[in-house]
């Protein structure tokens, strides 16, 4: 892989981490002048949002980056820059397309979200915050074509700044917005919450000036490189846009499938509550289910996966190459990373449930215990995740399709029940049988195209889990004898007792992991740098 290459995807990994961490944290502020209710009602609107930019979007960064990187290879520039053209017409037309149906089924969306013997909530409040978001669907697919041309030219750059430029005017203008509505203005929460909703236009707005800036500084090269087209291809619109979906139907799945299952429980948590009796804790439970302890879930998903996934392409190219042993190896080193990094992460977050909750949001028993019984989910988001990252790797992409619709399936099927035996809990349990089963789909078909037989895999599991429950010993013993001084219900009590057991526990886990190699196993070279710079023997 050349240096150019490395760099770019050094500068793209960042930009999006960056992008990543800001969009996780700032849940942080916004809860605490916002509340349960303002989350809720921001989260009625985002949910069905992140369905539509994902269909609009249709995955086109990557799509586009790939199918120009494809032509350019063999210097056919004309071609990737008539798809950019063409795409910047049916992008717009998309994203004008999406915000009127997102607009207009506002009020369809608002009455399907709310329980009929829900007399608390408004269902203009909802309709209202769910209008503000749509105005982003306008400009966000149009942006994320431009993003694709540059990321084709191997140019990262205005992807990665043009990512953390977006999450960061959005932020400011949530925050700012809500604060100033709620407190200045003295306005209303559902003002205060639209107000939030549409920031994500104004950050859309913010990144396309980034790319239009990109644009007029580098159009000069990119004319150069159209001077060198070879001509010798022509193909249709048509073939272009086949290529294009062909490409971006995975990533669409990969992205829009969290979204479903939580528009699944929005769509059917408040009446499975109602009907046992629990109409006036429906709300909050809802909130802290898929806002504040989702948001707490997703962290060690998005490190263990951003480390994972940069393996898939030297797997695609195993398989291309036929390369059997190679490609044993980027998979048992794929699953190896996932699970090492994530299971500790999950475990972690479950045992100190309690401290983490408060220190994010408020001291709340409920929180405290939804999160406990949700932080292990994390480990099935990771893998289906990267499980459906290599079918892409393997061309088996169609199969990615078959097991996400089981596992909407399963998770329509056990939802309500399970709410109805288990109440909050019970949204969990059935999302961990949907991941599971998708998960399931996904390893038979690697096992099955990839000829890859998992024992290296289940014998290095064994021995992550030892590491795990050594770990959890530890931490927990550390965590009980705290708990003597301490209170989680302090958040800066919280916050030295989450410090003390994050150092005994990775300190536990890390030092088993360097002891018995490993670490080294996994992270070769990396591993040995970084001990050599602090100066560590094992």
């Amino acid at each position: 892989m050349s240096s150019k290459l490395l760099r770019g995807t050094f500068i793209l990994t960042l930009g999006t981490m960056i992008s990543k961490v800001l969009g996780l944290f700032y849940i942080i502020p916004f809860y605490q002048i916002v509340g349960k209710e303002g989350t809720l009602l921001y989260n009625y609107s985002y949910v069905p949002y992140t369905i539509f930019i994902s269909i609009a979007t249709a995955g086109i960064p990557l799509a586009v980056s790939k199918f120009i990187a494809k032509y350019n290879t063999i210097e056919e520039y004309a071609i990737g820059r008539k798809l950019f053209k063409s795409g910047l017409v049916v992008m717009t037309i998309t994203g004008i397309s999406s915000f009127a149906m997102l607009y207009f089924s506002a009020p369809i969306l608002a009455d399907i979200v709310i329980p009929s013997n829900d007399t608390t909530s408004n269902p203009q409040d909802i309709i209202v915050v769910i209008r503000a978001v749509s105005f982003a669907l306008i400009i966000i697919p149009f942006m994320s074509l431009i993003r694709g041309f540059f990321q084709g030219h191997q140019s990262m750059g205005p992807s990665a700044v043009s990512q953390v430029v977006e999450q960061l005017v959005r932020i400011i203008f949530l925050l700012a917005g809500a604060f100033v509505v709620l407190n200045i203005m003295k306005g209303s929460l559902a003002t205060a919450v639209s107000v939030a909703t549409f920031a994500a236009f104004i950050g859309g707005l913010g990144s396309l000036g980034v790319l239009f800036w990109y644009w007029y500084k580098r159009k000069p090269y990119l004319d150069e490189l159209l001077e060198k087209d070879k001509g010798t291809l022509d193909i249709s619109l048509k073939d272009m846009y086949k290529e294009i979906l062909i490409y971006s139907i995975p990533f669409v799945l990969i992205g829009i499938a969290n979204p479903l299952f939580q528009m699944i429980d929005l769509l059917t948590f408040q009446r499975a509550m109602a009907e046992i009796g629990l109409t006036e804790v429906a709300k909050d439970a809802l909130s802290i289910l898929n806002v504040q302890t989702h948001k707490l879930v997703i962290i060690p998903v998005s490190l263990a996966t951003a480390f994972s996934l940069t393996l898939v392409p030297s797997i695609t190219k195993a398989f291309m190459e036929q390369d059997q042993i190679s490609l044993n190896r980027q998979l048992n080193q794929t699953f190896q990373v996932l699970l090492f990094l994530t299971l500790p992460s999950a475990v972690g977050l479950a045992l100190l449930s309690e401290p983490v909750y408060t220190v994010f949001y408020e001291h709340d028993l409920l929180g405290s215990e939804v999160l406990r019984v949700y932080a292990p989910v994390a480990m099935l988001f990771a893998l289906y995740s990267v499980t459906a990252a290599i079918l892409q790797g393997l061309d088996e992409q169609r199969f990615t399709i078959l097991s996400l619709l089981v596992g909407i399936l399963v998770k329509l099927t056990l939802n309500i029940p399970f709410i109805k035996l288990f109440e909050t809990n019970g949204a969990i349990f059935a999302t961990a049988l949907g991941y599971g089963s998708a998960i399931l789909i996904n390893l038979l078909v690697i096992k099955n195209f990839s000829k890859y037989k998992f024992r290296l895999v289940i014998r290095r599991s064994l021995l992550i889990i030892i590491f795990t429950v050594l770990m959890f010993i530890a931490a927990a013993v550390t965590y009980k004898v705290l708990l003597l001084f301490l209170s989680p219900a302090s958040t800066f009590e919280s916050l030295v007792i989450i410090g003390i057991c994050a150092v005994v526990g990775a300190g536990v886990y890390f030092y088993l992991g360097l002891k018995t190699k490993l670490m080294y196993f996994l992270f070769g070279q990396r591993i040995e740098k970084v001990m050599k710079k602090l100066r560590l023997k094992v």
